[in-house]
């Protein structure tokens, strides 16, 4: 078998996709519960940014991503003209490997890590002090980043799925620059959902603000030459969850019921950048074969 089972899967939770606030309202049957949904929201852009003991904004809460509509979820092109991202030739020999000899790593359970997860359409938990930022991601997995000025990056790096973070403040917002990424050419390792390839020669700047109370902003660039002819921007904005909401246990190997009959890639790219089958097209009754795909057996 190939992957069109999981990308099946996959559909079924794009078209599920988190609508913002307005959204939510609109659909809402109960006018009180969307009133009161309303009442919440005008007196959280009413509530002052929490700052930590540093004076600064603390960014901790459990945050749930904002889909901007008409752009694709999970594609680091989708601020790109067509949503393509601009790659080199080795760029795309490398994410046309992935689409027909990669297994998708997070569907067999291997870290998303930096900067795919910034990307992913799953709500993530900080927790943030004056001296460390920790993400807290679904798949029991997490990141760490130590925060601080004058900071310098070791002489060696030990590739990781997550890198070598360093953050430090400019005014209200907070940079973290990472460093030591693995490589899609020897690591099972991808950029995003669409299985573009991400080298060890990367570097990606973030940029963290939380301009209200119930709002954070990313504002993040990626730098990789090898596979790039340029650096690139992703812009993203989540909405903070409910009170006493946070990230649960989630056993991804127990889950993973059948990682062995996966295929490789990502499946389907459509015009409006998606893989599988998007989040506007109808899914068909039965998982389509790989053929749908344009994918070689």
């Amino acid at each position: 078998m190939r992957i069109q089972r999981a990308l099946y899967v996959y559909a079924l939770l794009a078209a599920v996709a988190v609508p913002t606030l307005a959204q939510a309202q609109a659909v809402d049957p109960n006018p009180e519960t969307s009133v009161a949904q309303a009442v919440t929201a005008k007196a959280d852009a009413a509530t002052p940014v929490p700052r930590g003991l540093d004076g600064k904004p603390d960014l901790s809460g459990f945050w749930r991503p904002v889909r901007t509509p008409g752009k694709p979820g999970g594609n680091m092109g989708k601020d790109q003209p067509n949503f393509d991202l601009p790659y080199s030739e080795q760029g795309r020999r490398a994410r046309l490997y992935s689409q027909n000899h990669t297994v998708d790593p997070e569907a067999v359970c291997i870290l998303g890590g930096i900067p795919r997860h910034n990307a992913s359409g799953l709500a993530f938990e900080v927790l943030h002090t004056p001296q460390r930022l920790a993400t807290l991601y679904n798949y029991n997995t997490h990141r760490w980043v130590t925060i601080g000025e004058n900071q310098t990056f070791p002489a060696k790096l030990e590739p990781s799925y997550f890198g070598t973070g360093l953050a430090h403040w400019e005014g209200e917002t907070l940079v973290i620059e990472t460093r030591g990424l693995r490589d899609s050419s020897k690591d099972k390792i991808w950029l995003d959902e669409n299985g573009d390839p991400t080298s060890d020669q990367t570097t990606v700047v973030e940029r963290w603000t939380r301009p209200a109370y119930n709002q954070l902003k990313l504002q993040m660039t990626i730098t990789d030459l090898k596979y790039y002819t340029r650096p690139f921007q992703f812009d993203r904005t989540w909405q903070l969850a409910d009170p006493g909401a946070g990230a649960n246990e989630y056993a991804c190997n127990e889950n993973n019921l059948d990682a062995e009959h996966i295929g490789p890639g990502a499946g389907v790219i459509g015009p409006d950048g998606n893989r599988g089958f998007g989040y506007d097209a109808p899914l068909p009754a039965q998982p389509p074969g790989p053929e749908a795909y344009d994918i070689k057996q």
